[in-house]
């Protein structure tokens, strides 16, 4: 076993091992210490991830898989354990594995205390597990396995706290929404399957496909059936309301879902099937629209909330629809360019995503677990470490010149223009959609400093809960301790950096993105032009991009700098709009919920009919037996009684007919 197999294989194993310890354990012995599996089982599994990343850097085939072993076989259906090691899944080893470390510790500082404190970090060792196991997958069998462990830790920690309705609630709708994805997905791999020449390991049907291209018809429904998984997971358009009601679980969850595992499996999976979706200009168009039409209804919707958490949320969802543009571009241009663009901005993304929701979770631990930005305000004396990093990762998501989100969003923006400019079929699609994501730049400016102004700005405001938590500690509200911001000071110096060092002067990301053998062989359709091989700064994007972001931080700063919301009588219908969320949820519950809900309940009151016919065609045979019955009493003379009577009845009978 070559050493790039044996290192895939123990990060892998090692979240599994803490779930498994931490849950046999769970009692006395790591009562009070269960965060320590976790936490040591990803540190060490993050420093074997920046060594695997070297290793496949040194590796001139760019691509390491796994000796297969067979699981089952049963007729043309043959299931093998195979994994793939190449650039795209070393990538997102290294950043899952790094950012579940730093959630890991502020976990520990976050969740001390609470009665489920093991089972917390054993399901989170398991979600470490299962997005590392999805991510080394190269069989859509095992893809399947660990995509549906994501899903069910998802579900397990979104309702932790199980005894609150609203987190039961919540827990249940990412879990039903999720499904109705999943469908889509399973029918698109059997489509596949069908059609790759009966293969399971991506690699080979992939090869398959390549050298055998099907109708484009069939490609395209494949396509579309693949990315109803994404669209699920990933939370897109129509599906992504569950995403935003998934707050209901403790904030590390929320952080590790939006940051490093869940939603960004759906991206993940565009990304390694990237040489299909190449083939398909049909399939490529409508992930774009997608992406588009999601970033910018989340983002509005994200205007005028007033739940932090929920405000992270909608960014989340908008974020990824950013990501899903660029992927729906790799037909238009180079696919090795598109999904460098999205697979950078999922990286950076990471960081700064998470750092926001972690200095959340820091707000709420000071605020006695408030989170709802009309009940507080000016906590940046207070919260001088939250603060700080807070606005770190606020102006990466804002896409501030220079920092991480500038230079990921720039590089979407990019692959979007060079696709408006090809000889796709789509291009004046690919222009509409660029106006688009710079339009939704300006609000994502917006919305997050909206948010950051109204918790960290203006005359200080504390909530009663906050004094109530404390419980009367000296000092009263006060920063969270150092096992909790020291987390919080290395995202952000990830946040700031990350995207300077990696991709604008070196392009070491893109570089080394690049070696990925199953995008440097995509053969797109001749209808379409692939530009875009080598990528160059594009200052016209970099300046007006800059515009819009610094054009919405601006105007954040002149309507909320006093940490007040006093809203222009022009802007009250537009914040009206996106405060109910464009009802789209309302909408949802009279299409969709309520008619499910009349149905539920026909089918309750014929199912209680055919019952009540069942119990009372039980009940004639009960009856009758019961009139019958006295006759069966054992007594010899009363059975000879009754013979003598039927004689006496028959004979009578007789008798009338004879005469």
């Amino acid at each position: 076993m070559s050493e790039p197999i044996s290192l895939a294989l123990v990060i892998l194993v090692l979240p599994l091992a803490a779930a498994l310890l931490t849950a046999s354990w769970s009692g006395e012995i790591l009562k009070k210490a269960a965060h320590w599996p976790l936490i040591i089982s990803c540190a060490v599994s993050t420093v074997l991830a920046f060594l695997l990343v070297g290793q496949v850097t040194d590796f001139a085939t760019g691509r390491i898989i796994s000796s297969p072993v067979t699981w089952f076989a049963a007729g043309k259906l043959k299931v093998n354990f195979t994994i793939t090691i190449d650039a795209l899944s070393a990538t997102m080893l290294a950043m899952i594995t790094f950012v579940s470390t730093m959630i890991a510790v502020f976990s520990s500082g976050y969740m001390r205390g609470d009665k489920g404190y093991a089972r917390f970090f054993a399901v989170m060792s398991v979600f470490v597990f299962s997005m590392c196991g999805l991510v080394l997958a190269n069989n859509f069998i095992l893809l399947v396995a660990f995509w549906e462990g994501v899903g069910l830790c998802s579900y397990l920690l979104v309702g932790y706290y199980f005894e609150k309705p609203s987190a039961a609630a919540a827990a249940r709708k990412a879990f039903l929404v999720t499904r109705l994805g999943d469908t889509g997905f399973l029918l698109g791999i059997f489509l596949l399957w069908r059609m790759g020449g009966w293969h399971t390991d991506l690699t080979a049907l992939f090869d398959h496909i390549q050298k055998n291209p099907p109708d484009q018809g069939t490609l395209t429904t494949a396509c579309l059936l693949l990315f109803c998984g994404a669209v699920g997971k990933s939370a897109q358009f129509p599906l992504y309301v569950w995403l935003p009601d998934a707050m209901e679980g403790p904030t590390p969850v929320s952080a590790l879902i939006h940051a490093a595992t869940m939603v960004t499996a759906g991206v993940y999976l565009l990304a390694r099937c990237a040489p299909l979706f190449a083939l398909s200009p049909d399939a490529q168009i409508t992930v774009a629209w997608i992406g588009g039409l999601t970033a910018l209804l989340a983002a509005f919707i994200a205007l005028a909330q007033t739940d932090l958490k929920r405000i992270l949320a909608y960014s989340t969802v908008s974020q990824l629809g950013y990501m899903f543009l660029a992927l729906g571009t790799c037909g238009a241009i180079s696919p090795t360019f598109a999904v460098t663009a999205a697979m950078f901005h999922l990286f950076t993304h990471a960081f700064f995503k998470a750092l926001l929701f972690l200095s959340a979770g820091s707000v709420m631990h000071a605020m006695g677990g408030v989170i709802d930005v009309r009940y507080f305000r000016g906590l940046r004396k207070r919260l001088p470490v939250t603060h700080i990093t807070f606005l770190c990762g606020a102006a990466a998501l804002a896409g501030v010149p220079l920092l991480s989100g500038f230079w990921s969003k720039d590089l979407i923006l990019e692959s979007l223009t060079e696709a408006s400019e090809s000889n796709s079929p789509y291009t004046a699609g690919y222009f509409t959609l660029l106006l688009l994501a710079f339009f939704t730049a300006f609000l994502t400016a917006f919305y997050t400093f909206r948010a950051y102004f109204l918790t960290f700005w203006g005359e200080e405001k504390i909530p009663e809960e906050a004094g109530h938590h404390l419980n009367g500690a000296k000092g009263g509200v006060h920063e969270s301790p150092s096992v909790m911001t020291l987390p919080l000071i290395v995202l952000a110096a990830g946040a700031l950096l990350v995207g300077i060092v990696l991709e604008p002067f070196t392009h070491w990301f893109s570089d080394f993105l690049g070696t990925t053998p199953s995008l440097g062989q995509v053969r797109t359709p001749s209808a379409v032009s692939v530009k875009g091989e080598e990528h160059h700064f594009n200052w016209t994007i970099a300046i007006i991009s800059s515009v819009f972001a610094l054009g919405g931080i601006g105007l954040a700063a002149v309507m909320y700098r006093k940490g007040e919301e006093k809203l222009p009588a022009g802007l009250e219908p537009v914040f009206t709009l996106s405060r109910n969320k464009l009802y789209v949820d309302d909408i949802y519950y009279a299409v969709l919920v309520k008619p499910a809900e009349v149905l539920a309940f026909l089918a309750r009151v014929f199912d209680g009919f055919l019952d009540a016919l069942s119990r009372l065609v039980a009940a004639i045979p009960r009856f009758i037996g019961q009139w019958i019955r006295p006759i069966q009493n054992g007594l010899v003379q009363f059975y000879a009684l009754w013979m003598a009577m039927g004689l006496a009845v028959f004979l009578s009978f007789v008798f009338r007919i004879t005469r």
